[in-house]
């Protein structure tokens, strides 16, 4: 018997206008759209993680919001497409720590409603 939590399922993000995230997540960051039930509500795919976009409904507060990390590879690349894109840069890429195997590579955009969304990049090996 398991009576402890494991993966994440569903993260909320709490923002002012929807369909301006909703553009944002799918558009700028390549998520995939999966429903959205109602004008307040919209849901996508982050890996195994399903991302819920919502405007506040008696919990949570516009531009607020924890931080969200996604992992890519080749961050320069990512973070100029998702810039490219219209999000509004806050850090650009730089090496953030050394591990025995690997080095970890921290970037961040800011969302539609000044949300902080981190990238990050774990490289293996020369690059």
């Amino acid at each position: 018997m398991h009576d402890s939590v494991s993966d994440i399922g569903q993260i909320a993000i709490t923002v002012s206008d929807v369909e301006k995230a909703l553009a944002f997540y799918r558009d700028a960051l390549g998520l995939p759209f999966l429903f959205s039930p109602a004008p307040t509500l919209a849901f996508l795919q982050a890996g195994t993680v399903r991302l819920m976009l919502s405007t506040p409904q008696g919990a949570g507060t516009v531009g607020g919001n924890s931080v969200l990390y996604f992992k890519v590879t080749d961050i320069e690349a990512v973070f100029a497409g998702i810039v490219g894109r219209g999000a509004t840069q806050e850090r650009a890429p730089q090496l953030a720590a050394r591990m025995p195997d690997h080095e970890l590579w921290i970037g961040f955009v800011r969302d539609p409603d000044g949300n902080l969304v981190g990238l990050m990049e774990e490289r293996r090996g020369s690059t």
